[in-house]
């Protein structure tokens, strides 16, 4: 039978005082363990409100990049997780893929302005520093290659540049051993100014070595050319490209020219979004040319900021070259030069 209160309370009146007091006293208990017990049963009826210790309390508690969606470079630190897929999935429909489009040259040709107008497309995902899988960490493996990769949703291109491809030569095959249906962008500028740049750039960092003359020949009097020297051999294209195209064919290809990139960027940047399939996106409104620099610098449409440009080591001055090597290197790249035009169906103009 349950128990009442008001059955005992019936009977309190002819009892004693102290046995009246006791009753009461025992009805109160009664009834405050009851009343305890019925919060008991109520409390374990409805679904926890407790937080999980494992995940984060508050939208503040996220790391940035998840509840913005930017994805980092070599330099960030991303949350990782177990399973591996077509790609790794982050916050839902996030993942880290393996790149679908590749800058792979050339050095001091313009593939990081290309990268930073490509970075503008909000279609772009693409890491910032250059990798370097395919030529020197090749051995890491493409789980390592793909968790340097920023986080992109579904439609969105991942990408990365890294010059030094182009001219490596097992790295056609590896690339195609990854996925034989990545694109493949190639930037590509004259090959003397191109040469002379690369020194420009090597001088800056030890300024004691020979003058371009003295490497550029490997006999001064006799006039004859080091093609063997790294500076002048990675403007051979003709050459490098023969290997790429034992691979892949040369519609799976874009050839960007350099100088077409600092006179028109918002007409070779037409070209590279319609070979990626994008939406032309970036446009002219994003580019101001900076006439001490030498190059286009970007800028926010219908906006009055500063315009943004690349760092202080671009748009080196160049050391002054006598005009006698410079005939002489250009005799020397004219048939490489002929024979690239005809490979890409483009006439680059260097001649």
């Amino acid at each position: 039978m349950e128990y009442s209160p008001l059955c005992h309370a019936s009977h309190a009146a002819s009892l004693p005082p102290v046995r009246h007091k006791l009753l009461v006293l025992c009805i109160m208990l009664s009834l405050w363990a009851y009343t305890l017990y019925c919060c008991i049963g109520y409390c374990s009826s409805v679904p926890s409100l407790a937080t999980d210790p494992g995940e984060p309390t508050s939208l503040h508690a996220l790391p940035t990049e998840l509840l913005t969606g930017d994805g980092g470079d070599l330099d960030s630190s991303l949350s990782r997780v177990d399973e591996w897929e077509e790609g790794r999935t982050l916050n839902g429909s996030e993942t880290k893929k393996l790149p679908q489009a590749i800058i792979i040259g050339v050095k001091k040709g313009g593939t990081r302005a290309l990268l930073e107008f490509l970075r503008l497309h909000p279609d772009i995902r693409a890491v910032g520093a250059e990798p370097h899988f395919f030529d020197r960490n090749y051995e890491k493996g493409l789980e390592w290659y793909r968790d340097l990769m920023p986080k992109s949703l579904e439609g969105q291109i991942t990408m990365e540049k890294t010059p030094s491809y182009f001219v490596t030569k097992e790295v056609p095959g590896r690339i195609y051993a990854m996925s034989k249906d990545t694109k493949l962008i190639v930037v590509v500028r004259d090959p003397v100014t191109r040469a002379i740049s690369d020194y420009t750039q090597t001088r800056s960092k030890k300024p004691d070595i020979p003058s371009f003359e003295s490497l550029t020949f490997k006999n001064t009097t006799a006039g004859l050319i080091d093609s063997t020297w790294s500076a002048l051999q990675i403007g051979m294209y003709a050459r490098h490209l023969d290997r790429w195209l034992r691979y892949f064919p040369i519609n799976q290809m874009l050839f960007v020219s350099g100088e077409q990139l600092i006179s028109d960027p918002a007409g070779e940047m037409a070209r590279v979004q319609d070979f990626l399939g994008l939406r032309r996106v970036v446009t002219e409104k994003y580019f101001h040319f900076n006439p001490a620099k030498g190059f286009p610098c970007l800028k926010k449409p219908e906006s009055n900021s500063k315009p943004h440009c690349l760092g202080k080591t671009k748009g080196r001055t160049h050391p002054n070259i006598h005009p006698d090597v410079v005939q002489q290197l250009r005799d020397f790249y004219k048939p490489f030069n002929k024979k690239f035009y005809y490979m890409t169906g483009q006439d680059f103009g260097w001649d």
